[in-house]
C-alpha cells in the first residue's frame, strides 16, 4: 500500500512502501522542479503520450461512462487542458498548502461523479480500481513515450518513475492499494486489465473519431477560423492515426481498432520530431505558458496577446493592400457577424454601464445560447451534468474551499430544478434544444437571481461587497474593462448581478462571460 509523508521543509517527498519489503520505505521525490515527474510537463512528447493515456482511460468502463456523462473535453477541450495542466503543476509543486487544497478540491469533484452507464452499470469516479488505472495509463504511456522518442528508460529509471507515479496516486488517495506495489508486478496487472476489462466505449470513440477532427479553435485563434480549419483537416486525422498506432496491439484487437498502413512509421517520426524540442534552451517553451496563451481571449489584456494582435493587424493591412492591387469579390456578410467583433457593442439598451449593456447589443438566438453556453457536455440536451460543469469551472477558478463550493453547487442545483420545472415539457428529466427555444425570452427566475448573488459572494473573497481588480481577474482571468468600474474603481454587487442576469437570462454576448461559459 502506498503512503504519503512530508519532511516539512524544502521539496517534499512521498515515501512508498512495497508489500513484502519488510516495511522498508523508499523515498520518491515528486515535488519540485528537479524531479523526473515534474520535468515531464514541458516535454512535447508527453502531450502526445497523455492523449494516448486518455484513450486508455476512456476504454475503462467506469471512466468512460463518467467522461461520456459529465466531461466537457469535447466542447471545451482547451479549457479542460488548461485546468488539467494547472492542477498538475499545483500537485507537483513545492507549495504544500496549495497542494492540500488542490487534492481536497479534486476529491470533492470526483465524489460528485457517480451514475449509471447506458447498460445500467454503476460508475463511481472515486472507485479505487478506476483511480489506479488512471495513474497506470499515465505511467505506461510515459514509458512508451520515452521508447518511441528514442530515449528508452533503463530498469533503474523506470523503477524511479514508477515510484513517483505511486506517490502521485498516494497523494490523491492514500488508502488506494489497487496499483501494484512493485514495477515487476505492474506489467502483468496492466496486461490483464487491457485484455480483460477494457471496452470500445462511447468516450473512446468520441476521442478517436470526433474530437481531433472537430477540435474547436483555441480562444486566441478564434478570429482565424478558416486557417484553423485547414490545419485541423490535416492534423486531426494524423493525431488519430498516431494515437491508434501507439496503443497496445492486444487492445486494438479487442476494441476492433484498425491501424492505417504506415501509421507505425508516422508515429515513430512524430515522437522523434517532438523529442528534438528538448534541445532548445531550458525554459524557452513551457506547456503552461503555451496553453495559457492559447486559452486567452483575443481581447485579453495579456501583453503577449497584445503583441500577437499587433502582428495580426499587420497581416490584415497587408491583405487589404493585396485586395487593392488585385480586387476580389467581397465575402457575403455572415448573420450576426458584426456584433461579435465588438464594433456595435456600445449601443446596449437600458442605460447600464455594465458588461451586459456594453456587450448586450448582440443577442444570441435561443438555439445559439443553448449550444454555446448551456449544453456544456455537447450531447444536445441540458441536464444536471451541464450545470455541474459550470459550477466546477467557477469553483476551480476561484479556488473555493468546501463551504463556499458547496454553496455554489447548491445554487446551481436549485437553478437546474427551476429550469426543469419550467422547461422540461415531456418530463424526461432533461431539456432539449426545442424545449428551450419555445420558452419565454427571459428566464431570470428566483433561483437564477440567487445564483448570481452566490457567485458574487464567492468572487468577493474579502467580503467587502465590491469586486476589486484582483478578484475580478481570479474569475475572468483578465483585467477590468473600463465600463465596468463604478466611481470608486470597483465592480459593485448590483452591477455584477445585473450583468450576470443579462448574460444568462437575456442570452446577450459578453466579453467577460463568453470566455467563462461559452464554447471557445
Amino acid at each position: 500500500m502506498t503512503q504519503t509523508t512530508t519532511d516539512g521543509e524544502g521539496p517534499e517527498a512521498a515515501a512508498t512502501t512495497e508489500p513484502g519489503s519488510g516495511g522498508t520505505a523508499r523515498t520518491a521525490q515528486i515535488f519540485g522542479p528537479q524531479t523526473r515527474f515534474h520535468t515531464l510537463f514541458d516535454d512535447p512528447c508527453w502531450a502526445v503520450a497523455m492523449i494516448r493515456a486518455t484513450v486508455m482511460e476512456a476504454a475503462h468502463p467506469q471512466i468512460g461512462a463518467a467522461l461520456a456523462d459529465s466531461s466537457t473535453f469535447v466542447t471545451h477541450p482547451w479549457r479542460r487542458l488548461n485546468n488539467t495542466l494547472r492542477s498538475f503543476r499545483i500537485l507537483a509543486g513545492p507549495d504544500g498548502s496549495a497542494r492540500e487544497r488542490e487534492v481536497a478540491r479534486l476529491n470533492r469533484l470526483h465524489v460528485r461523479l457517480t451514475g449509471t452507464d447506458a447498460t445500467d452499470r454503476p460508475y463511481d469516479a472515486m472507485d479505487p480500481a478506476a483511480r489506479a488505472w488512471v495513474v497506470a495509463t499515465m505511467f505506461e504511456s510515459t514509458v512508451t513515450m520515452f521508447r518511441w522518442s528514442g530515449r528508452p528508460l533503463d530498469q533503474a529509471a523506470m523503477e524511479e518513475l514508477y515510484a513517483q507515479y505511486q506517490a502521485f496516486l498516494a497523494l490523491l488517495d492514500p488508502s488506494n492499494d489497487a496499483l501494484p506495489g512493485s514495477l515487476k508486478d505492474f506489467w502483468p496487472y496492466y496486461d490483464r486489465v487491457v485484455e480483460e476489462e477494457l471496452e470500445n466505449t462511447e468516450a473512446l470513440r468520441t476521442i478517436l473519431y470526433h474530437l481531433f477532427d472537430h477540435l474547436p479553435a483555441p480562444p486566441l485563434l478564434s478570429g482565424v477560423p478558416t486557417l484553423w480549419a485547414a490545419g485541423r483537416a490535416v492534423a486531426g486525422p494524423a493525431i488519430g492515426a498516431i494515437t491508434v498506432a501507439s496503443l497496445p496491439e492486444a487492445f486494438r484487437r479487442r476494441a476492433g481498432l484498425t491501424e492505417l498502413p504506415g501509421a507505425q512509421v508516422l508515429t515513430q517520426s512524430a515522437y522523434l520530431a517532438l523529442g528534438t524540442a528538448r534541445l532548445l534552451p531550458e525554459g524557452w517553451i513551457t506547456a503552461e505558458s503555451l496553453i495559457g496563451l492559447l486559452s486567452q481571449s483575443p481581447d485579453s489584456d495579456d501583453p503577449r496577446v497584445r503583441a500577437l494582435a499587433s502582428v495580426g493587424e499587420g497581416i490584415k493591412r497587408f491583405g487589404a493592400l493585396l485586395r487593392l492591387v488585385t480586387p476580389l469579390p467581397d465575402e457575403p456578410d455572415r448573420p450576426g457577424a458584426g456584433g461579435s467583433s465588438g464594433s456595435g457593442a456600445s449601443t446596449g439598451s437600458g442605460g447600464s454601464t455594465g458588461a451586459g449593456a456594453r456587450d448586450g447589443a448582440v443577442q444570441r438566438s435561443a438555439e445559439e445560447f443553448f449550444d454555446e453556453v448551456l449544453d456544456q457536455t455537447g450531447d444536445g440536451y441540458v441536464d444536471w451534468p451541464d450545470l455541474a460543469a459550470m459550477a466546477r469551472e467557477l469553483s476551480g477558478r476561484l479556488d473555493l474551499d468546501e463551504p463556499k463550493e458547496t454553496r455554489l453547487y447548491d445554487a446551481f442545483a436549485a437553478w437546474w430544478r427551476e429550469l426543469q420545472s419550467t422547461l422540461d415539457a415531456n418530463g424526461d428529466g432533461r431539456i432539449s434544444r426545442q424545449e428551450y427555444a419555445q420558452a419565454v425570452p427571459s428566464l431570470a427566475g428566483p433561483a437564477l437571481i440567487r445564483l448570481a448573488e452566490v457567485l458574487f459572494d464567492a468572487t468577493d473573497a474579502d467580503g467587502n461587497q465590491v469586486i476589486d481588480a484582483d478578484e475580478y481577474r481570479a474569475l475572468f482571468r483578465t483585467g477590468f474593462r473600463r465600463e465596468l468600474l463604478d466611481s470608486d474603481g470597483t465592480y459593485s454587487r448590483a452591477a455584477f448581478i445585473k450583468d450576470f442576469l443579462s448574460f444568462m437570462a437575456g442570452r446577450r454576448r459578453s466579453s467577460a462571460y463568453d470566455p467563462l461559459f461559452a464554447q471557445e
